[in-house]
């Protein structure tokens, strides 16, 4: 009995210069110009267009030097809303078209088109959709196909800026083999560096190296290469990234009418939310607030926000919620907050927060939590009411 054997095809899209693309969109004048985005001195560069690539400027170069690279670089600040508003375009554009998608930041998506040969053909899907995206929102979009995640996102940075790379079943080594060590996603600079020490330079030659001594050399990561060397990957697509969830809620042994109480409750628990957030280096992009009154009734009130991960922009959104929510004068029993429609944090999603050096102080004090508990630092609102009832 013969066992037909599926064939995947998994494609991969990556929003060209993503962030530089929509101040484009905003302010047509910056087109074709070495543009930078981020902190002006002492701060340092989130993202940059193609144009100031060409000098040498890339992600996290500080400021001053991108500036003595390129002198008539345009330095803007980050429009953080409008890439919001932009990410949930693209975002609704692809889950209205794609089978199955996963949202693997805001900038980045994996769609699942195993089996669409047989009705339609899936690179012509992924090139439609494509030109369907630039044409609806005007952003320029890479793309790859192939029968691996990891092969596809290479694929897409091989055809980058603005094309699309189809890497056909069995062809996956042709591909693979020439490229640089560098070029597999997760592989910085240490990592190439160490690689290199063993004369290990493109991809052949982690593939052609026995898998035991690729241990030896990098431990189970060094597994995960040669794996990879040899065009084995995931073609798993996590469709559930909107669901997933992070909450906190409390039930209070009294019910309470007293906003003042009540609106300290609510930034204790988004701030524990929040911490939790940042520790799984998330940024949500959807707020929940629960209310349960005495009487068992609950409500639930939610909206979505500007990606982020910062305690204030996400205090000022639940007691904003609460607010819409909560039938004056009646006693509450249990207050919850959920964050949802998470999103990995990277370098330039702090772009999201307008002030990067907020999101760092918020981290910082996840780390003095971390390391002497997290009652030890507390918002100065729970505090006072602490004393208040000394």
């Amino acid at each position: 009995m013969k066992v037909s054997v599926i064939q995947h095809h998994i494609a991969h899209f990556d929003l060209d210069s993503f962030f530089v693309s929509v101040e484009i969109l905003n302010n047509p004048s910056l087109k074709g110009k070495p543009v930078l985005i981020g902190g002006y001195e002492r701060g340092v560069v989130s993202t940059c267009s193609y144009e100031a690539r060409k000098y040498g400027i890339h992600s996290a170069m500080p400021m001053k030097k991108a500036l003595q690279l390129c002198p008539h670089a345009i330095v803007t600040h980050a429009s953080s809303g409008q890439y919001s508003k932009y990410s949930r375009w693209v975002t609704d554009i692809i889950a209205a078209k794609a089978p199955l998608f996963e949202k693997a930041s805001v900038d980045e998506f994996y769609v699942d088109l195993t089996g669409m040969d047989k009705y339609f053909g899936a690179a012509r899907f992924a090139q439609e959709l494509r030109r369907l995206i630039t044409k609806e929102t005007g952003l320029p979009i890479s793309g790859g196909l192939s029968s691996a995640r990891f092969i596809s996102k290479m694929a897409t940075n091989e055809a980058k800026p603005n094309g699309f790379l189809q890497i056909p079943h069995g062809k996956e080594l042709e591909f693979l083999w020439p490229l640089g060590i560098e070029k597999i996603n997760g592989v910085g600079k240490q990592t190439e560096q160490h690689l290199k020490s063993f004369g290990l330079y493109t991809i052949e030659d982690i593939a052609k190296t026995p898998v035991e001594i690729m241990e030896r050399i990098a431990g189970k990561w060094g597994e995960a290469l040669w794996h990879k060397a040899h065009g084995r990957g995931s073609t798993e697509i996590a469709t559930d990234w909107e669901q997933k969830s992070m909450s906190h809620e409390n039930t209070f042994d009294t019910d309470y009418t007293d906003l003042d109480f009540l609106h300290k409750e609510l930034v204790r628990l988004t701030e524990k939310t929040a911490y939790a957030l940042r520790e799984d280096e998330k940024m949500t992009g959807c707020v929940t607030v629960k209310i349960r009154y005495s009487d068992f009734e609950t409500t639930s009130r939610q909206e979505t926000v500007d990606y982020t991960a910062l305690d204030d922009m996400l205090i000022a959104k639940v007691k904003d919620l609460f607010t819409k929510s909560y039938q004056k004068g009646r006693p509450v029993r249990l207050l919850g907050v959920r964050f949802s429609h998470m999103i990995p944090i990277t370098m330039q999603m702090s772009l999201f927060e307008n002030n990067i050096e907020k999101l760092q102080l918020f981290k910082a004090v996840d780390d003095i939590k971390d390391r002497f508990g997290t009652r030890l630092l507390t918002k100065a609102v729970i505090a006072n009411k602490k004393k208040e009832s000394d």
